[in-house]
């Protein structure tokens, strides 16, 4: 629980719930993270086995970050947890 209530957690793992994602593409969805901030984010999610890096073999190089099943099973809770926080402002 200490983990996913970090400042970024919720929100890169609400904006993994849509599919599939580039660094890039991360950094555009989390308004305001930076890219050392989301970097340090990925690789503990990928550590605790929220998120999988696919490393894609092309010109140039991709990698994109999928959620596991794990982190999957998180959305509805971090969701619901997020809407309250936003309707309780």
């Amino acid at each position: 629980m200490a983990f996913v209530s970090r400042r970024w957690t919720s929100a890169i793992l609400l904006a993994g719930a849509r599919g599939a994602r580039r660094f890039g593409e991360y950094r555009r969805v989390v308004v305001g993270i930076s890219d050392r901030m989301l970097s340090v984010r990925l690789v503990e999610l990928e550590q605790h086995g929220l998120v999988r890096r696919e490393v894609v073999p092309s010109m140039p190089v991709q990698v994109l970050y999928h959620l596991t099943d794990r982190g999957r099973s998180l959305i509805g809770a971090v969701d619901a947890i997020t809407r309250w926080a936003h309707e309780s402002r």
